[in-house]
């Protein structure tokens, strides 16, 4: 399991430089555009916050799915920034776009160019966390430096 949440996946130079452009990209831009304002409106929107409706997850409150939607939005993605479980991270961010995608935005368009609201956003946020989720966080990361590649998982 640690050698899963932990691997780095690739060490070369480019593709590890792309990976923390989109890591710290990503990641910065969920946290100051979606984590951080709904830590700040916490109290005003606890009692209204979607709760998916399936199972298990519509067992739970309004406010339980917004602190879930705010520690996926600001800590994963503090993670993610930082490459810390980046797999872990993203694969939590990613299913909380899904949901976004699929369930609270299921009736809306599928692109913004309609001038509606739409999927687009979610599912511009969820091929990053697919992508770091196949290809890891690269060598520039935490994970790269508590997993030396001596000890790394070979494919």
């Amino acid at each position: 399991m640690k050698l899963f949440f932990f691997d780095c996946g690739t060490r070369d130079l480019t593709a590890s430089l792309g990976l923390l452009l989109l890591r710290c990209g990503t990641a910065a831009l969920m946290i100051f555009g979606h984590g951080w304002p709904k830590l700040l409106r916490f109290a005003e929107k606890k009692d209204h916050f979607p709760v998916p409706d399936f199972f298990p997850m519509n067992l739970i409150s309004n406010s339980t799915s917004l602190g879930y939607a705010i520690f996926t939005e600001l800590v994963c993605s503090l993670f993610l920034f930082v490459g810390f479980t980046s797999r872990l991270s993203a694969f939590l961010l990613g299913f909380t776009m899904v949901v976004a995608v699929f369930h609270f935005h299921a009736h809306d368009a599928w692109f913004m160019g309609s001038g509606v609201t739409s999927k687009e956003p979610a599912l511009l946020y969820l091929v990053p966390c697919l992508t770091l989720i196949l290809s890891g966080p690269g060598r520039f990361s935490l994970d790269g430096l508590l997993l030396p590649e001596k000890r790394r998982r070979r494919w």
